[in-house]
């Protein structure tokens, strides 16, 4: 898949088949996180990937209002940030949105769906905590729920006119 096709044509995918997703597919998809910037290259972003019958899954449902999307997916990636290798709040956030949407793309480009879920930062550290990590080194930034698509994902973007600020003006070169 062509990155600017992929860019265009993905979408949040909320429903999923049974199938299983191969690890190698799963790896894929993490080292697309593990590739993105981040500030002064720190990479503060950490992963835990679950799928299957983990009891894990069950605890991250149990954090969401979107627990259904969860049990459904084939698989999970909790994404954390850790403090320990944190450079700035905002540049590190930044990066971690980045390795978020690098895994989207992955996916997508895999055939897969994907959907970011950032609700069930509402219920961080006790998510961390629940999961046995340490809540003081790791902060959850968000969970990807992965897998066959079920249906098609779907929504609209503004046309880039009504993002602009203002016209941009130049050469059509």
């Amino acid at each position: 898949m062509e990155l600017l096709q992929a860019i265009q044509t993905r979408r949040s995918i909320r429903h999923f088949t049974p199938e299983p997703v191969p690890v190698a597919d799963i790896l894929t998809v993490l080292d697309a996180g593990r590739c993105a910037p981040s500030g002064q290259n720190k990479q503060p972003w950490r992963f835990l990937a679950v799928r299957g019958d983990d009891s894990r899954r069950e605890i991250l449902a149990g954090h969401t209002a979107y627990s259904r999307i969860l049990r459904e997916a084939a698989f999970v990636v909790a994404v954390f940030l850790d403090r320990q290798a944190a450079y700035h709040p905002v540049k590190d956030h930044q990066g971690i949105g980045a390795c978020l949407q690098n895994m989207l793309l992955a996916a997508h480009a895999l055939g897969l769906g994907a959907v970011w879920i950032g609700e069930i930062i509402n219920h961080e550290p006790d998510v961390t905590r629940a999961l046995g990590l340490d809540a003081e080194r790791y902060a959850l930034m968000a969970v990807v729920a992965a897998g066959h698509p079920a249906k098609p994902g779907s929504s609209t973007r503004r046309p880039l006119e009504e993002l602009l600020l203002e016209p941009l003006h130049g050469d059509e070169a």
